[in-house]
């Protein structure tokens, strides 16, 4: 499908499956039969979680709070959450993983990537220590990354997806959903934790010096959705719907 836009003064046409901005990838990235897409060993888990707790998260707290001016409401919707769940939200800014990770706070938060990720010199290390799990374009692997994740979400991880699938920087509607994050939410009958991400105009002095706009961040209620009588297709669709209209009207 494609869509028409704005962008400043310039009128776009887009398919809103491919991305608007593309990144440099020069690496190869093969994933193995036996890719630890959720690698949850000791020392692993040690260096990410000094990695992410010790370094990335203070620094970009720092550094999206004096870009951004970046506000994040509804923390109290996540406070009680005991189980796995499904996290979604619009894909609107290179690092928006950035602000779904500050705003789950110490939360364990997996976020499925696109496997050109993996191609970016340094950059492949480094989401990897932070949790980036790639999405294999190869269909061969989709058993493989569907039982890893089923295990984690068991577990109690959360899983964050973009179901728009494609980035559109600072674009203010929410576009249309692929099926996958609401299939996992529905085979393991977990909440999903819709996300939205939303735009303002800067205000007192950085007005002055900040052309793009600023962000906030929406966590809403999680979403459930479970009826035993409706076959998977229907459940992941209404689930879809659901977490798509509360979305919209919090935009």
């Amino acid at each position: 499908m494609e869509k028409c836009f704005t962008r400043g003064n310039e009128e776009l046409v887009q398919d809103e499956n491919e991305d608007i901005i593309h990144l440099y990838e020069p690496l190869e990235f093969n994933i193995s039969e036996n890719y630890k897409y959720i690698n949850d060993g000791k020392v692993f888990s040690f260096f990410s979680n000094l990695l992410y707790y010790g370094i990335a998260f203070p620094v970009l707290t720092i550094l999206n709070k004096i870009v951004y001016d970046l506000k994040i409401e509804g923390k109290e919707n996540i406070k009680n959450l005991q189980s796995g769940a499904i996290s979604v939200s619009n894909h609107v800014l290179i690092l928006d993983c950035t602000m779904v990770g500050l705003a789950f706070g110490l939360k364990k938060v997996y976020f499925t990537t696109r496997e050109g990720s993996f191609k970016i010199p340094f950059v492949r290390k480094l989401i990897k220590l932070l949790r980036a799990v790639p999405i294999s374009s190869n269909i061969s692997h989709k058993e493989g990354f569907i039982r890893q994740l089923d295990k984690a979400i068991q577990e109690g991880k959360i899983i964050h997806f973009y179901p728009e699938k494609a980035l559109w920087p600072y674009y203010e509607k929410i576009r249309n959903f692929k099926n996958g994050a609401f299939n996992f939410a529905i085979r393991n009958n977990v909440p999903v934790i819709p996300i939205v991400i939303t735009f303002r105009a800067p205000k007192g002095i950085r007005r002055l010096f900040k052309r793009k706009k600023d962000v906030t961040i929406k966590i809403l209620e999680p979403i459930k959705y479970t009826n035993e009588k409706e076959n998977s297709k229907d459940s992941i669709k209404k689930l879809k719907d659901k977490v798509h209209e509360a979305m919209e009207n919090n935009m």
